[in-house]
């Protein structure tokens, strides 16, 4: 498959996810990484629990990423209403709130079932991608392994699953 051109949108999970395994570089220098203030924000959240090796300077991450937006309330009451029965976390939600409002060539990585169970209903499977994926298509082979739910493999055996029981 050919690597994406448009802007690669990644929730909290993925951008620790990538800093863990040495990838964010990669990743970031590969794509337009863009994100929103809630998942930065929760990039610096349990930061005194972390190992100093796994530990997100904030300056540093603002300046990989091609974008953070801001999503207000409006954005967020409007994606409510399309999915009430989907329990996102704060940054899932406020990242599927930016996306259904942007008119361009996206997709998004986040490994979390309630924000692919989004995608799916949303008619958005097309655009839902695991890390794995990104970081292939950016020629980049992580030092550390993905954890399982970063990976292709577990990306198109959930959707899959997701697709099924949102069609009954």
């Amino acid at each position: 498959m050919a690597r994406h051109r448009g802007t690669a949108l990644v929730d909290t999970n993925v951008i620790l996810e990538a800093h863990r395994t040495g990838s964010w570089r990669a990743l970031a220098g590969g794509y337009a990484v863009e994100t929103v203030e809630d998942c930065v924000t929760e990039t610096q959240t349990g930061f005194q629990r972390r190992r100093p090796e796994n530990r997100i300077d904030q300056a540093e991450l603002r300046d990989r990423l091609a974008a953070v937006h801001e999503v207000g309330e409006v954005e967020r009451a409007e994606l409510a209403i399309r999915v009430s029965d989907i329990a996102l976390d704060r940054g899932e939600a406020s990242l599927w709130a930016h996306a259904l409002g942007r008119g361009d060539d996206w997709i998004l990585c986040g490994p979390d079932r309630a924000s692919l169970r989004c995608g799916v209903r949303l008619g958005c499977r097309e655009r839902l991608v695991s890390l794995e994926r990104l970081l292939d298509e950016a020629g980049h082979r992580p030092g550390t392994a993905l954890r399982e739910a970063y990976t292709s493999r577990w990306h198109e055996r959930t959707l899959g699953e997701l697709v099924l029981e949102e069609r009954c």
